[in-house]
């Protein structure tokens, strides 16, 4: 019997496909306490302004917003406290090794559920320039326009 896997959408970091060239993806655990993990699945975070460094080989997460739990009283952790990642070390190595070279960064993408864990989808990104940027907005705007215009010929 084949387990089917569930994941729960918790935040999404959309601009970073608009900021980043977004080369590979890893995925990670988030090491939480009590009272995040209930927040987290009420749907209370925001990866916008967050980044992912690497420091004495390991991996952590700075500026992820996880809202405090309404119920949490005393058991209520900083909302913008510094979380640490829970990655395999070949991937660090891996990560760590990329980051060096000139140019790349590290992003969360998304942060989620999977199997009643959660993850963080990881992105090793270069960013893009201006023009860059100018190119792929013109390509959406003509992929935009090609559906609209497949849309109306069909009917």
């Amino acid at each position: 019997m084949v387990k089917k896997e569930s994941q729960k959408l918790v935040a999404n970091h959309k601009k970073a496909y608009h900021d980043y060239f977004i080369d590979e993806t890893y995925e990670a655990g988030i090491a939480l306490h009590g009272t995040e993990v209930k927040s987290l699945r009420m749907g209370k975070c925001s990866i916008k302004e967050a980044f992912v460094r690497i420091e004495n080989g390991e991996v952590f997460v700075y500026g992820m917003h996880i809202s405090p739990y309404e119920k949490g009283n005393i058991f209520n952790k900083d909302p913008l406290r510094v979380k640490k990642l829970l990655m395999h070390k070949y991937e660090i190595r891996k990560l760590a090794g990329k980051v060096a070279e000139k140019g790349y960064t590290l992003v969360p993408l998304q942060v989620y559920f999977k199997d009643g864990r959660a993850k963080v989808e990881v992105g090793l990104a270069r960013g893009k320039k201006l023009y860059d940027k100018r190119e792929s907005i013109a390509r959406k705007d003509q992929e935009r326009e090609a559906q609209r215009e497949f849309k109306s010929s069909r009917i």
